[in-house]
C-alpha cells in the first residue's frame, strides 16, 4: 500500500491531499483564492504566491488530519513543478522538497497538465458506490482549463504525446472573459454555464475556429472578440451590456458555450479518427461544464469508446490528482532530485 502526500500551488488554489494506492482519495483540501483576485477580474501572480506561503502549511496539516495519517505513514511526497505561475510553483516545490528531506521520503515532481488527465482515475475513499475501473490505455486525452487547452495521445501516464494546443486563449480563459463582457463576475466558467441553461444556443452564430482541415490546435480569441462586438457593438464600446435583458444575455452565453463545445468536439473527433485508442479522458476545470460533459460523452458513444470524466471536485486544480500521478510514477520507478527545477511553461 502507498500513501502519497500531494501539493498543488500552480495558480490560485492552495491544495494538499493524501491518496492511497494512486486512486483512493483519503483527503483533498483546497483553499481557493477567488476572493483575493475577484476585484481584479483575474489572478494576480504576486498575490497568489504570497497567499500560498501563508496557507500551505495549514492545508498540509488539514490533509494529514483528515486522512488520519502521520508523516511517518507516508510513502512519498508529490508536487506540481510545471507548468504554472513561477512564484506559485516555487512555493509548492520548496515546501515539498523540505518535507521530502525532513521526513526522508521520495520526491516526485509531476506535470500539472498530465495530472489533470490522471484525475479521471481518482475515487473518493469511503464512497458507498464501488470504484469504477480506470481508463484503458492508449487513450486520447483532452485538458480544458483556465490556462490550458491541449490534446494528448496517452500510451501511459509517463508517455504522453501532445497532439495539439491552444494558439492563443485557453478555453477557461475565454469563459472568464465572456463572463466579464456579460458582467457576470469571476470566475466565469460556472456563471456562464448556469446562465446558458436559460438561453437559446442557436440565437447567435458565433465563429467556430478550426484552424485548417488538418489542425489539432485550438483558438478562442476570435470567438471572444465576436462576443465582445455582439454585446458592445463594433469596436466593443458603443453599447452597454446593462441594456440587454436577462434573456438576451442568456442567449449570448448559450451561443458562446455551443461554439466552444463544437470546437472542442471537432478537434477531439479529428484526433480519434487518426489515432486508434481504447478510451477518451477529459480533464481540467471546464470538464465540469454541463454541455461539455454531455457532448463529450455523446462523441464517445459515436466512436464506441468509453469517456472518462473526473468527478466535479477533481476537475479544478487539486492536490489529489498530483498525489495520484506521483504514486503512479513512483510505481514505475521514477523519483525526483531535490534540485529539480520549476518550469513556468510546457
Amino acid at each position: 500500500m502507498s500513501l502519497v502526500l500531494g501539493i498543488e500551488t500552480t495558480c490560485d488554489e492552495t491544495s494538499a491531499a493524501v491518496v492511497r494506492d494512486g486512486r483512493f482519495v483519503l483527503s483533498n483540501v483546497v483553499w481557493s483564492q477567488v476572493a483575493l483576485h475577484a476585484r481584479y477580474g483575474g489572478v494576480v501572480p504576486e498575490i497568489a504566491a504570497r497567499a500560498h506561503i501563508e496557507s500551505l502549511n495549514r492545508m498540509v496539516d488539514l490533509a494529514l488530519q483528515q486522512a488520519a495519517v502521520a508523516p511517518c505513514d507516508l510513502t512519498a511526497v508529490g508536487v506540481a513543478n510545471r507548468p504554472g505561475l513561477i512564484g506559485c510553483l516555487l512555493v509548492g516545490a520548496t515546501a515539498a522538497k523540505a518535507f521530502s528531506f525532513a521526513w526522508n521520503l521520495p520526491l516526485l515532481c509531476v506535470d500539472h497538465v498530465h495530472a489533470h488527465l490522471y484525475s479521471a482515475c481518482l475515487f473518493a475513499a469511503g464512497s458507498s458506490s464501488p470504484p469504477p475501473a480506470p481508463p484503458s490505455l492508449p487513450a486520447i486525452g483532452l485538458v480544458i482549463s483556465g490556462g490550458h487547452t491541449s490534446l494528448y495521445r496517452i500510451a501511459g501516464y509517463c508517455d504522453m504525446q501532445r497532439l495539439g494546443a491552444t494558439v492563443d486563449d485557453a478555453v477557461g480563459e475565454a469563459f472568464d472573459k465572456v463572463a466579464a463582457i456579460l458582467h457576470l463576475g469571476y470566475p466565469g466558467g460556472p456563471l456562464v454555464d448556469r446562465l446558458a441553461r436559460q438561453g437559446n444556443p442557436r440565437a447567435m452564430e458565433f465563429p467556430i475556429s478550426l484552424l485548417g482541415r488538418e489542425s489539432l490546435d485550438f483558438s478562442f480569441s476570435g470567438l471572444k472578440t465576436a462576443v465582445l462586438y455582439h454585446v458592445n457593438g463594433a469596436g466593443g464600446r458603443q453599447r452597454d451590456v446593462t441594456a440587454l435583458t436577462l434573456s438576451q444575455r442568456a442567449d449570448v452565453a448559450a451561443s458562446f458555450q455551443r461554439a466552444v463545445t463544437a470546437a472542442l468536439a471537432a478537434k477531439l473527433r479529428r484526433a480519434l479518427e487518426r489515432h486508434p485508442v481504447r478510451s477518451v479522458i477529459i480533464g481540467g476545470g471546464v470538464a465540469a461544464n454541463s454541455e461539455v460533459r454531455h457532448t463529450m460523452e455523446t462523441l464517445g458513444e459515436a466512436f464506441g469508446l468509453p469517456v472518462f470524466l473526473p468527478a466535479p471536485q477533481f476537475c479544478t486544480d487539486n492536490a489529489a490528482m498530483i498525489a495520484g500521478l506521483a504514486a503512479e510514477l513512483l510505481r514505475l520507478g521514477f523519483k525526483s532530485g531535490l534540485d529539480t527545477p520549476v518550469v513556468a511553461t510546457i
